[in-house]
């Protein structure tokens, strides 16, 4: 079957590429470069090579169908131009005492980072549309793999803990594109490497899943091990620590990003006076409240995290390890935590509430619990 021929394009007006970085950073972005749209052929040898010595650990996401998420001619017919797009993660959040355990959220993730990157990806797509052009949004999807992206067009360099890092900036950052079929003139890039001979970020790593530079093995990275569906390994459960959702160690080492918060507690306080109370609550959620939350309440709450089969007891079950690590067998909270867990139906979570009631000193819940 013959593949229909993209549609005709108008030219690029001279002022158009700098028109839509000024609409881009007005809306938000950090940074905006223009790359080739072109196959990234070496990514996909890459995806395919980890892929298939396992170090994909079961994620789907661009490992699914690497012709499809290095090829942006898949994702938009025609398309000759990517325009990528970095948005800067909210400030962190300073640690506080807490009267009830609490969690830990990466950075990333505490609030809908890539809702806003969208939106302020969007109005450059709106800008091209008008100007004729077919525009598509991706970020954080499996049409695309943005870090690629966004290193050919010269926004960072790829860091040895496997995220690009920002010139000056650090890597506390989303990244997305808008592919389109408007032949802009691509940025220069990529970026010259500037880890030198640093590897922090590579024994920093609390499972050692970064096994060389560059190359992680997501089987061990806890990022995707609190995403994953079903037990998490029992090897690691103690590294989780009191993470419920995605893990920042190796980001907080980098020397760039050490920096980049650096310069922000002295332009804006946040890091050192405090945040809002919201945004302690979203960072550092209370773990019992996640355990004995309705589905509803959960989804309301968590629905932007990536959940296999958008299974609100995979954070239940991730507050149960973060309990077993962080939390007071004497506790009556977490004590009510436990038992309602080993008291319903959910195999699942009975496994995990078990092995946090075992560490928490805690065997006299389990007897007469359903087995």
């Amino acid at each position: 079957m013959t593949r229909p021929s993209a549609p005709s394009v108008p030219a690029v007006p001279s002022n158009l590429k700098e028109e839509i970085r000024a609409a881009g950073l007005a809306a938000g972005l950090d940074v905006v470069r223009v790359g080739a749209a072109e196959p990234f052929d070496s990514t996909k040898a890459d995806i395919e090579q980890r892929r298939n010595a396992g170090l994909n650990g079961g994620m789907a996401f661009t490992y699914r169908n690497p012709e499809r998420s290095t090829t942006p001619d898949r994702a938009l017919p025609g398309a000759r131009s990517l325009v990528v797009g970095a948005r800067a993660y909210s400030a962190h959040v300073p640690e506080t005492p807490h009267a009830r355990p609490r969690g830990r959220v990466c950075r990333s993730a505490a609030q809908d980072e890539y809702a806003e990157l969208r939106r302020s990806l969007g109005v450059i797509a709106d800008l091209l549309r008008e100007a004729g052009f077919r525009t598509r949004v991706v970020a954080d999807d499996n049409a695309l793999v943005d870090r690629a992206a966004a290193f050919r067009a010269g926004i960072g360099w790829w860091g040895k803990n496997t995220l690009i890092i920002l010139p000056g900036k650090g890597s506390w950052f989303v990244l997305g594109s808008v592919i389109t079929d408007a032949a802009l003139e691509p940025d220069a890039g990529p970026e010259p490497d500037h880890c030198g001979t640093c590897s922090r970020c590579l024994p920093a790593c609390p499972t050692g899943a970064l096994v060389a530079p560059g190359v992680l093995d997501a089987r061990r990275c806890l990022a995707w091990v609190l995403e994953a569906p079903g037990p998490i390994p029992v090897e690691l459960r103690r590294a989780v620590g009191d993470r419920v959702y995605g893990c920042d160690e190796c980001q907080v080492v980098c020397p760039p990003n050490r920096a980049a918060d650096m310069r922000r507690a002295r332009t804006s306080g946040r890091v050192s006076a405090g945040a809002a109370a919201e945004e302690v609550e979203a960072a550092r959620p209370d773990l019992v409240q996640m355990v004995v939350a309705s589905d509803g309440e959960l989804m309301a709450r968590f629905g932007h995290f990536y959940l296999a089969g958008r299974n609100p007891d995979l954070l239940r079950r991730n507050a149960l390890v973060a309990l077993g690590n962080v939390g007071r067998g004497d506790d009556p909270e977490v004590e009510r935590a436990l038992t309602v867990s080993l008291a319903g139906s959910s195999e699942l979570l009975k496994e995990h509430a078990a092995w946090a009631a075992t560490e928490l000193g805690r065997e006299d819940l389990l007897v007469g619990a359903p087995a």
